[in-house]
């Protein structure tokens, strides 16, 4: 028996609405009846035509919708929906073979989620409950903005009028002038306390990350096609680039961006299981086994320093090698490698030193003809250690610990907080740490 949603998702009062799409009859009847016991309310279209004729005239929650119909394709359909209904979110419905033109289609029509045909009835209505609850929180977040600047008036009114009130009140209405101050912070909290679940919903889709796994995608495609790699690992490949990231769905906010350097001892172990939960979350799905097993290795490293199970060398799965160094290679670009944001040029040399330790040395030599090499520019340096570190001083090469993991980035000015940490961390290992600046 199908598990279905005992609730409706959160920002719901009542039924959502789904619109399935389809031009087979049986298709249609199989969703409806899967769908009937989560209590969803069901509308169905035989066409793209009859589908947009539905929405001019029913307010639609989700579209789910098959990719090859005659007349209009499920792409073009909902490529409409976005642009004449943005609010109701939108999936399709592909085979297998159809699998790029259904990437392209979510990557340039605003489609949440494409679903494979044969579909898994679990796993189908997962994803649909998933869209709804994302839908209830776009919802909530408009309501609270709503909410947010209705309260924002209402103080700016206040205050405007609080001012000539006090400087015309006498000294009889003092009582009441205390009862205005204190609804004057009650409402002051109250805004205080939506700004933050507003700011909280916003940083959920972690905005400064947006286009960060489709980019690793590409590089990583462009790498295994370098080296040769069969036609369906680079499948795999590519796959797994643009899923790498599905463990953090459970990550808090905060270390969404943030440096792996800057972590403390907890969020790291946190950020340490998110290969594992990417690849659990697959390993459900018998054609994703070896897209689980890319996702669950692309942190190992080719020293075996990695994690989460200390891989080295050849034992690392290849689409895991290259996802590796395609993902830094981007993250290094946003900042999320270490506080310093690199440039282009930057990155690929960071990524090119990682020969040997970091990286398959054959998937940097495939890098490095594939981009180019950064160009070299000499550099004058001293080697010290911490406690002859002076503010203003330039990092010339990146620091790493003894573990060898990156502290530091190349060209990063130390201040008086850098220069205690370094200090402190050498004194909580009991060892020194041989920092390279320029001279």
């Amino acid at each position: 028996m199908t598990d279905t949603p005992s609730t409706f998702p959160p920002g719901f009062s009542e039924a959502p609405v789904i619109l399935l799409v389809d031009d087979e009859p049986n298709v249609l009847s199989s969703l409806r009846r899967l769908l009937r016991p989560a209590g969803y309310t069901v509308l169905t279209a035989n066409s793209g035509a009859e589908a947009l004729t539905l929405l001019e005239a029913e307010a639609v929650d989700l579209i789910v919708s098959d990719m090859r119909m005659p007349g209009m394709t499920g792409a073009e359909l909902l490529a409409q929906a976005r642009e004449r209904w943005p609010a109701t979110l939108r999936l399709l419905l592909t085979g297998y073979a159809e699998v790029s033109s259904a990437i392209s289609a979510i990557n340039e029509g605003g489609i949440y989620r494409y679903i494979s045909k044969p579909w898994d009835d679990e796993e189908l209505l997962k994803t649909l409950h998933q869209a709804l609850e994302l839908a209830g929180l776009q919802r909530e977040k408009s309501r609270l903005e709503a909410l947010t600047h209705h309260q924002n008036e209402a103080l700016r009114e206040l205050n405007a009028t609080l001012e000539d009130k006090v400087r015309v009140r006498t000294e009889e209405l003092n009582i009441a002038h205390q009862e205005v101050s204190l609804a004057m912070e009650k409402l002051k909290k109250t805004f205080f306390n939506s700004v933050q679940v507003l700011s909280n919903l916003i940083e959920m889709r972690g905005p400064a990350l947006a286009g960060h796994s489709r980019r690793v995608a590409d590089v990583a495609r462009h790498l295994a096609e370098k080296m040769q790699i069969p036609p369906a690992q680079i499948h795999e490949i590519l796959l797994a680039g643009l899923l790498h990231d599905i463990g953090k769905i459970g990550y808090p906010d905060a270390l969404l961006t943030k440096p792996f350097t800057h972590m403390s001892a907890d969020e790291i172990g946190i950020a340490r299981k998110h290969p594992l939960n990417g690849a659990a979350a697959l390993m459900s799905m018998p054609d994703m086994r070896g897209v689980a097993d890319i996702i669950r290795s692309h942190h190992e490293r080719w020293d075996g320093k990695g994690f989460p199970d200390g891989l080295a060398g050849d034992k690392i799965p290849l689409g895991a090698r290259i996802l590796a160094l395609a993902n830094d290679y981007d993250a290094a670009q946003l900042g999320t490698l270490s506080p310093k944001r690199m440039t282009v040029d930057e990155a690929k040399g960071w990524v090119l030193e990682g020969s040997r330790f970091r990286y398959d040395p054959a998937v940097v030599e495939a890098f490095g003809a594939l981009v180019g090499r950064a160009p070299k520019k000499p550099v004058l340096e001293k080697r010290i250690t911490g406690d002859a570190l002076e503010v203003g001083m330039v990092l010339s090469r990146d620091l790493h610990s003894p573990e060898g993991m990156l502290l530091l980035a190349t060209e990063y000015v130390l201040d008086e907080l850098l220069i205690k940490q370094i200090r402190d961390y050498e004194r909580s290992y009991g060892r020194h740490l041989i920092v390279c600046v320029r001279v």
